[in-house]
């Protein structure tokens, strides 16, 4: 059973940072050289947005505008983690956070690309 775990959301004054973790634990041994990982926010009544992503299978990685130059990814291949550097965070970053595998390593801001997710982590930014 593949199973994600993102930890490390919290309250943090605006202009501060935090480290998100997501943890991949269940695919088989082969898809680890390739899955992709996205990140995704989400703030009541709208939808998911996608921040970031990671691909193993050729080491691309992507950013959404709204935090290129202050987040970024990257991952502890022994660990099968895969982090999100949050830096210069801003009132409007505060929503649930969360992560996500593609098993064929599309690197990808849209939600529809990815088959598994995890639960959610709290971020809140206060001004």
């Amino acid at each position: 059973e593949v199973q994600l775990q993102a930890s490390g959301g919290g309250v943090v004054q605006e202009g501060g940072s935090l480290r998100l973790s997501c943890e991949v634990n269940g695919f088989p041994d082969v898809v680890y050289d390739v899955w992709a990982i996205g990140w995704f926010r989400q703030v009541p009544g709208k939808g998911r947005e996608g921040l970031s992503c990671l691909s193993k299978s050729d080491g691309s990685r992507d950013y959404a505008d709204s935090v290129k130059g202050r987040f970024s990814i990257s991952t502890d291949n022994a660990k099968n983690t895969v982090y999100l550097q949050m830096n210069n965070l801003k009132p409007e970053d505060t929503g649930v956070y969360y992560c996500a595998a593609d098993r064929r390593g599309t690197c990808a801001l849209l939600d529809m690309f990815y088959d598994y997710w995890g639960r959610g982590t709290q971020v809140t930014v206060s001004s």
